[in-house]
């Protein structure tokens, strides 16, 4: 007869939880791709004729394409295209925002049928999503020589095995199937 071994770990069983028990489906690369493509695309285009106007200005008045300010003010030598676009991005902004607030999904998002939540699947809100995810984010990619390594980390992140981008765990959230 063994007597029991007081000093013994404890022995359980674990078991893994399957796959088919989780409440939400992460989104794949290639949706998140779109959505990304699709946002920069509404976004940019209302610019195009803006981007014409200040590419033939610069080119008849030898402007510095790195200056921000000619850039900008060569664009607004667009005259009505450049107003007419800001109004509209404007408007995308708004439509964005209150997407974001009711649903966590951007325009792109929103077509392709993903949307950002948190790690256990809970709902993302609007602070968390604008501050952490696009706030820091973009500051981060404006620290000089840093913030073109940084870029090129968080986009390739997304190939890892949680699918998840550098902003996705600063703000502690993934994006899933809507």
């Amino acid at each position: 007869m063994s007597t029991p071994n007081n000093y013994a770990p404890p022995q359980s069983i674990v078991a893994d939880i399957p796959s088919t028990d989780v409440p939400f489906e992460k989104a794949t690369r290639l949706s998140r791709l779109g959505a990304v493509l699709i946002d920069g695309l509404i976004f940019t285009i209302p610019f195009i004729p803006s981007y014409v106007a200040a590419v033939s200005v610069m080119a008849h008045t030898r402007m510095n394409a790195y200056n921000y300010v000619t850039v900008w003010s060569a664009m607004a030598s667009a005259g009505i295209f450049f107003y007419v676009a800001l109004l509209i991005t404007l408007v995308l902004l708004v439509i964005t925002t209150v997407l974001v607030s009711r649903n966590a999904q951007t325009i792109g998002k929103k077509l392709v049928g993903i949307k950002v939540a948190r790690t256990d699947g809970s709902r993302a809100t609007l602070a968390r999503i604008f501050w952490l995810r696009y706030l820091v984010n973009s500051l981060i990619l404006w620290v000089p020589f840093f913030g073109s390594f940084y870029f090129l980390i968080d986009s390739l992140m997304i190939f890892g095995e949680q699918r998840r981008c550098c902003h996705d765990y600063i703000a502690d959230t993934i994006v899933i199937r809507a």
